[in-house]
């Protein structure tokens, strides 16, 4: 499909489409699109960045206009389910953004702030409800929102909604919804527990897969930087030294970090704020939108945002720990190289995370480049491999990364190559050259186009 018009999409749409800048539709959206107009049941799987929010709420808003129903008190016509506030809130924007030459009315349920402002909005009559699980389930138990009505349900990260522990939930939501509806569920991974709760919800699926799963975007340069763990802060502020590295999500593994993390960047005179768990829901906010503007230079997170957070323009993504989990890594890098742009992922790694680095390599199925040329790499690589954190993770003999020959210019690639003695591994430390990618210092540079105008709307 080479444009949106070959959709079958709305003149309104079609209106709504052209002024956000799009003209060409993303392959989930070329895929999907066309089955949902027809009212089929979809079973997708997409990584973050490939469209996917677009390709439901765009059928969705039309399928609704063509119906001309009116919106009736505490009983939408759709139900869009988001494992997170952050993903709930930017579903309900881009609902808004297509919807804006259309009477469709939304609004967006989540926790974390006043339930009574919610049941308001929905007393006075909606087409469409965004909510997390468990304010959706507050307000159902308060008879301040009704199912019987809905004739779409959509599940978006429905893999993040089961690791999250909402199962029950979402089947006591889909229990409340009538069985002679459209059901539509996207995930990014599609393990068992997945499938079978998407067997148990769909009818006949059309499926849906753009990209294989646990792969990571082509667009994305990725490498890894041994350091000590007590060094990690000061590698931070050397790489953000580097002036390429515009606007930098850094994702560390608890709350105490996140914010430990802010506060050093700070300090150091870099703009920075932490979302995670036990901020407010205002305080989150606040930090995404001084992100989103550009009033933040950093934003550092824990996993919970890993899916949440939809931002033009991050160049970097920065592991400042790695996650025990590979899926998450997937997803962490996922919020750069977004809308046809390139992107930047650095990834540090102590002694006890080296289990983990393994274990990401395994998942995504090619080796991540080292880079040695910084000041910490061969304290690093003196320490011996210790036991991971007791979170979990892949334990395993071996030592870190030995050392590479140092880069060269800035933009240029080096020529040295870093080893893994034991594990029989070879990574070289030269720069990203097929995405375009050189160093300097420890930083890496991405010299990636801005986003144009041919790409199709973004995923949250």
């Amino acid at each position: 499909m080479n444009d949106f018009k070959g959709l079958g999409l709305i003149e309104p749409l079609m209106r709504a489409v052209e002024a956000e800048g799009y003209t060409t539709p993303t392959p989930i959206q070329a895929q999907s699109i066309p089955a949902l107009l027809k009212g089929r049941d979809l079973l997708g799987v997409a990584q973050t960045g490939t469209g996917k929010t677009a390709s439901f709420v765009l059928p969705l808003l039309q399928r609704l206009n063509e119906a001309n129903a009116q919106p009736a008190r505490k009983t939408p016509r759709a139900l869009i389910l988001a494992p997170t506030r952050e993903l709930a809130l930017q579903i309900h924007d881009s609902i808004e953004t297509y919807a804006r030459f259309l009477g469709i009315r939304s609004t967006v349920v989540f926790g974390g702030v006043p339930l009574f402002k919610q049941a308001k909005a929905l007393a006075q009559g909606v087409h469409i409800v965004v909510a997390t699980p468990g304010r959706l389930m507050d307000l159902m138990n308060q008879d301040k929102v009704r199912l019987n009505r809905v004739e779409t349900f959509v599940l978006d990260e429905a893999d993040r909604m089961l690791d999250m522990g909402f199962v029950n939930d979402v089947r006591k939501i889909s229990a409340q919804v009538p069985e002679k509806r459209q059901t539509v569920l996207f995930s990014a991974t599609m393990p068992a527990n997945v499938r079978k709760l998407a067997d148990g919800l769909t009818d006949d699926p059309v499926y849906v897969e753009v990209t294989p799963q646990s792969t990571t975007a082509e667009r994305i340069g990725q490498r890894v930087l041994f350091v000590p763990k007590q060094k990690k802060r000061a590698l931070l502020t050397a790489v953000l030294k580097d002036t390429d590295v515009k606007r930098v999500l850094v994702f560390t593994r608890t709350k105490h970090s996140a914010d430990r993390v802010a506060r050093h960047l700070e300090q150091g005179g870099i703009r920075a704020g932490a979302i995670h768990g036990n901020k407010t829901q205002n305080a989150r906010q606040r930090a995404l939108e001084g992100f989103r503007k550009g009033q933040l230079r950093a934003l550092v997170a824990t996993d919970i945002a890993a899916r949440g957070i939809d931002v033009d323009g991050v160049t970097h993504v920065i592991n400042f720990d790695l996650p025990n989990d590979a899926e998450n890594y997937v997803h962490r890098i996922g919020r750069t190289a977004r809308a046809g742009e390139k992107g930047e992922a650095i990834s540090f790694c102590d002694a006890e995370e080296r289990g983990y680095l393994r274990g990401i390599e395994k998942a995504i199925r090619q080796a991540v480049d080292v880079f040695a040329d910084h000041p910490f790499h061969a304290e690093a690589i003196a320490e011996p491999e210790q036991d991971p954190p007791k979170q979990g993770g892949n334990r395993g003999g071996g030592r870190g990364g030995g050392q590479g020959r140092p880069q060269g210019r800035p933009g240029q690639a080096a020529k040295g190559k870093g080893h893994r003695p034991k594990d029989g591994k070879r990574h070289s430390d030269k720069g990203h050259g097929g995405h375009g990618h050189g160093s300097t210092g420890a930083g890496a540079k991405n010299h990636g186009a801005k986003r144009g105008s041919s790409g199709g709307p973004r995923a949250a």
